[in-house]
């Protein structure tokens, strides 16, 4: 990871929710890398992955779901434990339903989904564009933060 070309959010990053909404919305790989120093700066642990498709559908939802769930066990974010994967799921559905507001069928959407945890709490970001036609699409933004709980 490369080292932040300035200091300006080093200290805006003071949870796992902040760590998570920066990092999905880097729109370049240097940001990126910048903005996971800043936040294993902080300490915390992080993936980030990449969705797209006909949202409305129930198959993108699960699309989604398996995506945040591969990545957070590639990344070795959580265990194959109940508490962990409820803990992920809820942080996971409640960004899909701030990305899903007033979402019509046949709707295109991409996005970028950041996950970010620490001891205690994990946080799944998405941002992204969607849109019915190119000519109308626009930026969307979730976020989800969830207690991991004891095992």
């Amino acid at each position: 990871m490369t080292q932040p070309r300035c200091n300006f959010m080093a200290h805006s990053v003071r949870s796992v929710g902040t760590g998570a909404m920066f990092l999905a919305l880097t729109r370049t790989i240097e940001d990126e890398e910048a903005v996971k120093a800043i936040v294993a700066g902080q300490g915390y642990k992080f993936v980030v992955t990449e969705v797209g498709g006909n949202f409305a559908l129930p198959e993108c939802q699960l699309k989604t779901t398996k995506a945040v769930i591969g990545a957070a066990l590639s990344a070795g974010l959580i265990a194959k434990t109940a508490t962990n994967y409820h803990a992920l799921l809820h942080a996971t559905e409640e960004a899909k339903r701030s990305i899903m507001v007033n979402v019509s069928g046949g709707v295109s959407i991409a996005v970028k989904i950041a996950i970010v945890r620490d001891a205690q709490w994990i946080a799944v970001a998405m941002f992204g564009e969607s849109g019915i036609h190119p000519l109308t699409s626009h930026e969307r933004a979730g976020l989800g933060i969830m207690h991991l709980g004891s095992d």
